[in-house]
């Protein structure tokens, strides 16, 4: 199954985190919006997101059909993606980014219950690194397209690559075998006849005081860091409209070229290092990123300093299922616990756009970019202060599949 969990990790990856960015682009270059408008948007895209994730999650510890979920939801961001330039009012474009982000919910709990079915608890680390160095070279791969394109055809051409890479993505999860994936290892059930154990039950998520610290410590990273690349884009499109576009690409590749290397430190070494040491350099590097955007406005010295975003996204990328998986282990409540911190984590990124769209017509962007610096300081100061290490051998045990199906 190694082949067709590389392919939908690497054509997926541009469908999972929608238009973001390149839609702020658009929107401020092409239709001449305002920050603010623009920030609102992308928040009732978060929004949808957020109330349609913890059930994501139950669906999929419930579901015997995964792959079906990629695939609609797959459909449901193509068809939002290709009617958005046509219809181009407020309205619109936030009913469709709605639509998007809630069917955008469905990924990264899907790929994750998906692997961990096929592979197995003492496989997942690795794989999970594995299936992140895929996702961003992925998304480093549309983005060099899009980049490429759009200085030829304009920003619209972005609309076009995320529908390219969702045809993509359907043939690949199409390709994984349904048998191949044990559904009760895919929602962290180790015995399927402990009938205790019954998938999605709500209390795990209000009792675990670990889980709890992790879901409050990742919404606020995510909050510190949601807006940071909007604001980027937004600033090289104003120095020059042309290039908004080309810009907003050279950001994203430059990050994902680094979390490549990221994601596949993570998937070999967590379960030597432990993984709260990998996750603080993550939390690390956020804060020094929001203070260094504020020292020059010139293109180049942007794009070199969201390149350092490899190093937290990477981390977090990969690291994020693993932690949940170390703390869910055994319940049968994995799937529905990364869709409740998910939804946490929409949260923080929905209030993120508002706030900075907020804070720079009023004070200006770099107003913009230390308040969000704050925010992730205080989320590095919690995460290290309270989150205990999830790392145990007992992650390293449970039920197998082949190894060659990692």
């Amino acid at each position: 199954m190694r082949r067709p969990l590389d392919a939908l990790n690497f054509f997926l990856a541009d469908v999972r985190d929608g238009l973001g960015p390149y839609l702020a682009v658009y929107l401020l270059t092409v239709q001449k919006w305002d920050e603010a408008s623009i920030g609102i948007v992308m928040s009732i895209a978060g929004i949808a997101a957020i109330l349609a994730q913890t059930p994501a999650g139950a669906l999929i510890d419930s579901s015997q059909f995964k792959r079906g979920l990629v695939v609609t939801g797959a459909i449901l961001v193509m068809i939002s993606t290709l009617v958005l330039p046509l219809f181009p009012s407020f309205s619109m474009v936030a009913g469709l980014q709605a639509v998007s982000g809630a069917a955008g919910s469905i990924f990264q709990p899907a790929i994750a219950a998906i692997t961990l079915g096929i592979v197995g608890p003492q496989a997942f680390t690795k794989r999970t690194g594995r299936n992140e160095a895929f996702n961003h070279a992925g998304n480093a791969t549309a983005a060099i397209l899009a980049g490429a394109t759009a200085y030829f055809l304009g920003p619209i051409v972005v609309f076009y690559v995320m529908s390219i890479f969702a045809v993509a993505s359907l043939i690949s999860v199409m390709m994984i075998p349904a048998s191949s994936i044990n559904h009760d290892v895919a929602r962290g059930l180790i015995d399927a006849n402990e009938s205790k154990h019954r998938p999605s039950a709500w209390s795990i998520l209000l009792t675990d005081k670990p889980l709890l610290v992790f879901a409050i410590s990742v919404t606020l990273f995510h909050f510190a860091n949601a807006a940071m690349l909007p604001l980027v884009g937004q600033k090289l499109s104003l120095q020059n409209g042309e290039l908004g576009t080309t810009y907003m690409s050279g950001c994203i590749v430059a990050a994902q070229l680094v979390m490549i290397p990221m994601a596949i430190l993570v998937g070999a070494k967590a379960d030597r290092w432990g993984r709260k040491p990998i996750f603080l350099a993550g939390f690390l590097i956020l804060p020094l990123r929001g203070f260094l955007y504020t020292l020059s406005d010139d293109a180049m010295w942007l794009i070199a300093v969201q390149a350092l975003d490899g190093i937290g996204a990477g981390i977090f990328g990969a690291l994020f299922p693993i932690v949940v998986s170390d703390l869910t282990r055994g319940t049968g409540h994995f799937n529905v616990s990364q869709g409740a911190i998910s939804t946490a984590i929409g949260i923080g990124a929905a209030l993120s756009t508002s706030f900075a769209g907020f804070i720079v017509v009023r004070a200006g962007y770099n107003s913009a970019f230390l308040f969000l610096a704050v925010i992730a300081t205080i989320a590095l100061a919690l995460f290290w202060l309270a989150m205990p290490e999830t790392y145990s051998e007992e992650s390293d045990s449970g039920p197998q599949t082949a190894p060659e199906a990692a």
